[in-house]
């Protein structure tokens, strides 16, 4: 459980398109066995803690005639950002990947103090 200790709680959203390399033949496309790839996202204003972080696909192109097989989640979530890890392994073919993010948690308030 995450416990917010502020009154004032922040969203933010976002879509990304993790990569597209059916178009020039990249490693999730034509490659086999393990692959990775991490993205980076900052948020457009940074949460006064560590933010809770739900990341899901929103489209996945895969070639039909392979297993589909996947795996994404987040890593290193700071008020400041995040990283997306989209894993693949096997046979499968990804051609394209976009993945939606929702970050909740406390933000900053003119009304709060910083008392050292």
């Amino acid at each position: 459980m995450i416990t917010v200790e502020s009154h004032r709680m922040g969203m933010q959203q976002g879509s990304i398109v993790l990569f597209s390399d059916y178009q020039d033949g990249g490693a999730m496309w034509t490659g086999d066995g393990p692959r990775e790839l991490r993205k980076l996202v900052s948020f457009a204003e940074a949460f006064s803690a560590k933010p809770l972080v739900h990341v899901a696909l929103s489209m996945w192109d895969i070639d039909q005639k392979h297993n589909g097989r996947m795996d994404i989640s987040t890593e290193m979530v700071t008020p400041e950002g995040f990283v997306i890890v989209f894993r693949t392994w096997g046979d499968t073919r990804v051609a394209r990947v976009r993945s939606d993010w929702l970050a909740m948690g406390a933000c900053a308030n003119a009304d709060d103090w910083d008392i050292h």
